[in-house]
């Protein structure tokens, strides 16, 4: 047993963190092609941690649907197929219309002031170019309109929609487009303002339309090849040394 516990290391929470964040943000920035395998051993080679915390953190993205897990042959970049994002945004759009039917009946100024902040905070990072942030603050504003119903259940279904839909607007929406999203958010904010319920349902529904047909799915079968060092180009390991695992 002690042998085993020198072998992997002691926990490290905070190095965890920082390696998930690391990966996290490359996929959101979309500089991981769909398909692409993410071996444990290139990987822990570039951070400069064994095997068992890249293992742990590949696994915390997949159980996030962030990643793939595929028996016996690892984690790799989710390739959705078309009926894969139909499915996604369709329920996206049924349950935001449920949604925006509860809260037009207890909009109030707080909330719109919220709402408002946020949809600020969007545009800055549209105009900077901000990539991840944008892709992170457009899930948050729907976030923000489910978590005012105060329903975890509803939370929580939201939460697992927007962990696959996140990573197919990082790897399939072109980066322009996104401040389009931004315009589509004020609409709804616009229309719950009002108290305007079809208005709000009907340009809701709009918007995920329109982001599930900016995408560009590769249709392409093959599996793609990619220099992961060069996707985390500038990253300084973690550790001096990485511990094999």
């Amino acid at each position: 047993m002690a042998m085993r516990a020198q072998r992997i290391g002691k926990a490290n929470p905070a190095e965890d963190e920082a390696v998930y964040q690391a990966i996290l943000r490359a996929l959101l920035e979309g500089k991981l092609k769909a398909g692409t395998k993410l071996a444990e051993t290139p990987l822990a080679d570039i951070f400069g941690v064994s095997r068992e915390r890249i293992r742990k953190v590949l696994h915390r993205l997949g159980a996030e649907r962030r990643l793939e897990m595929i028996p016996n042959r690892g984690a790799r970049v989710p390739r959705p197929t078309l009926d894969d994002v139909r499915r996604v945004y369709e329920a996206h759009r049924v349950l935001e219309a449920g949604v925006l039917s509860q809260l037009v009946l207890r909009v109030d100024d707080l909330l719109l002031a919220r709402l408002d902040a946020h949809l600020a905070e969007e545009r800055a990072a549209a105009q900077r170019g901000d990539r991840t942030t944008s892709v992170r603050l457009s899930g948050a504003f729907h976030v923000h309109l489910v978590d005012s119903i105060g329903n975890p259940e509803l939370s929580r279904m939201l939460g697992d929609l927007l962990s696959r839909s996140s990573v197919m607007v990082s790897v399939y929406e072109p980066a322009a487009q996104s401040i389009c999203a931004v315009d589509e958010h004020g609409a709804i904010v616009a229309a719950l303002r009002d108290r305007d319920l079809m208005r709000a349902i009907a340009v809701s529904r709009e918007h995920f339309l329109h982001v599930e047909g900016r995408l560009r799915l590769d249709q392409d079968a093959a599996t793609p090849t990619q220099d992961l060092a060069a996707v985390f180009a500038g990253r300084r390991p973690l550790r001096g040394k990485r511990r094999s695992a």
